[in-house]
């Protein structure tokens, strides 16, 4: 098949699902651009922001759309091009897109409450509880699951004839490895994302305190990416894989107490563009290698292949975990709930940077999915990403599938579009981190007032939580390679998506409006979910992976717990409408 229809089905469908299901449940909820937001409210300067509408989808897409929509095609591709396709469009439709903007509406309802504590109104304080538990495993583990791929693409090196380049070239740094010369792509991306972290603060200064206009910060913002592309090709910085988790972790570990107008914004709003780029560049490969007739080189269904790799298994359930982040994302109403709602100044945004941002990282794992199917050898794929010894490597495989789409659709050379690729995410990966970090702060937090009465000093300052939160999350990444985790991180993602599905179900049906576009798709993915959890139980046990076998057992029995209050707490709301 031409690649060109699995952009232009995915475009028209995405487009359709905006303008009419959308608009439905906005019907629904009963929005209010005349109503006050919180971020207006509660305005702190720290946490509660009024922030322009393009600044705060930037900081929600680059949140939400970093590596995940990434990472998770490139690992599920193993299936075949046209079941990963399928589950990304009507995912992100359906359940995806829901998800985000019916979360994000529902906290700025809540004075910007977290999703927890939306529970705690909807399901009572054992379902706060069980809610809190909950997310903060799950958030360690995608914070390691991401830290492990990160410091491992930094690290990445390609040959210079896998990238047609000669051996006297001059574009990148090299180094010597079993007498082949490799370009340390890796290096670049380093390079790359410091710089953009260490100027974000003078981004954040303008946007916020000086109240630029987007006129000069956006030209700014890109400026730093260029500078900072270009000073990686000069000067890429190369450390050892565990000296660059320690690195990244120092560095989550400052993002999650300072302002979010310091760091975490004007980092994902500098950031964001790399991204807008990529998706420019992605669509354009596309469009260029369809008019020239370029067909899938993967294999359209491979659905016996993705069961047998040691990563994945059955295509149920596996391939609804392995996507998590370009279909569903429970983290998603982490982030969300977490800064977005703070931030947000019009209630009707809440639809375009909710519906309308989930539906843009939809796109761009459809344009993951055609880039791995027509720019990457196969057989060369499944020995980055699925090899029978070593470490996967799934940042280093799209980048080179990036290459090959704009090679092959652009006549772009090889080189410039790896480069491109793995910066693509790297900057992400660091968002994502900095944010879960910060969120993770949160929960502990809310987490310790449950338990204690008040709960000391110390275990409220944001010092003791974010550090308990890094040093969970290094003992994670350290102890566990990125293959072994991303199952596991899957699967607590989209189970926090329907559990999260269920609490506002419960939220609308607590304020008398329809709730059933939320209940089905919540009832596929618990059923989903729980049957993964089980298999993934028996290959942790049967590999002696007991850390990750515990935090299976947990979740188990924290989503059973908060399932039965869901139950108990429909029915009681039920029995009360009746009589009323």
């Amino acid at each position: 098949m031409n690649v060109l229809w699995f952009l232009i089905g995915a475009l028209l469908f995405t487009v359709l699902g905006y303008r009419f299901y959308s608009g439905r449940i906005a019907r629904i909820l009963g929005e209010d651009k005349q109503r006050v937001t919180p971020a207006c409210e509660f305005n702190d300067g720290i946490d509660y922001c009024p922030t322009k509408g393009q600044v705060v989808f930037a900081h929600h897409f680059a949140s939400i759309a970093g590596a995940g929509p990434i990472i998770g095609p490139t690992m599920a591709i193993m299936y075949g091009t046209v079941p990963v396709w399928l589950w990304v469009v009507i995912g992100g439709i359906f359940f995806g897109a829901v998800h985000d903007y019916v979360t994000l509406f529902v906290s700025i309802r809540e004075r910007g409450r977290s999703i927890a504590e939306i529970a705690r109104k909807s399901l009572g304080d054992l379902g706060f509880g069980l809610m809190i538990a909950f997310t903060i495993v799950m958030i360690l583990l995608v914070t390691s699951a991401f830290l492990v791929a990160s410091a491992t693409s930094l690290t990445s090196l390609v040959s210079l004839e896998q990238m047609k380049l000669a051996s006297d070239q001059a574009i990148l740094k090299t180094v010597i490895k079993d007498g082949a010369a490799f370009g340390r792509i890796g290096g670049i991306a380093s390079t790359s994302v410091i710089v953009i972290t260490l100027l974000a603060p003078i981004i954040g200064f303008m946007n916020y305190k000086k109240n630029v206009s987007l006129g000069i910060t956006v030209p700014f913002a890109i400026l730093v990416c260029i500078i900072s592309i270009v000073i990686g090709l000069w000067v890429p910085i190369s450390l050892d894989v565990n000296l660059w988790m320690i690195v990244l972790s120092l560095y989550t570990l400052v993002a999650a107490g300072v302002p979010v107008w310091i760091l975490l914004q004007p980092r994902d709003f500098s950031n964001v563009f790399i991204l807008y780029a990529g998706l420019i560049l992605l669509v354009a490969g596309t469009i260029g290698a369809g008019i020239q007739g370029v067909t899938a080189v993967a294999p359209a269904f491979n659905i016996a292949g993705g069961a047998s790799a040691p990563a994945l298994g059955l295509i149920w359930p596996f391939l609804f975990i392995t996507v998590a982040c370009g279909a569903i994302s429970g983290f998603h109403a982490l982030v969300a709930g977490g800064t977005v709602s703070k931030q947000v100044t019009c209630e009707p945004h809440a639809r375009v940077i909710g519906y309308g941002g989930m539906l843009l990282e939809t796109m761009l794992a459809v344009g993951v999915i055609i880039a791995l199917s027509v720019g990457i050898p196969f057989d060369e794929y499944i020995h980055i990403v699925h090899p029978e010894t070593g470490s996967s490597n799934p940042i280093l495989a799209f980048a080179l599938a990036m290459s090959g789409l704009m090679h092959k659709g652009l006549n772009v050379p090889m080189v410039y579009g790896t480069v491109f690729g793995i910066l693509m995410v790297e900057g992400f990966v660091a968002t994502t981190l900095d944010t879960a970090v910060r969120i993770n702060r949160y929960l502990f937090e809310e987490l310790w007032a449950i338990l204690f009465k008040p709960p000391p000093k110390w275990l409220r300052s944001y010092i003791f939580n974010s550090s308990l939160s890094v040093a969970l999350m290094l003992i994670l990444a350290f102890t566990n390679a990125f293959s072994a985790i991303w199952p596991i991180f899957g699967t607590a993602n989209q189970l926090l998506a329907a559990l999260t599905l269920i609490t506002l179900a419960a939220w609308l049906a607590a304020n008398r409006k329809k709730n059933g576009f939320l209940l089905l798709p919540a009832a596929f993915m618990i059923i989903t979910t729980i049957f993964a959890l089980i298999f993934l139980a028996e290959r942790y046990f049967s590999k002696g992976n007991y850390i990750l076998l515990l935090a299976d057992i947990v979740m188990i029995l924290l989503s059973a717990g908060l399932i039965g209050v869901a139950v108990k707490t429909f029915f009681k709301k039920e029995k009360k409408i009746e009589r009323d």
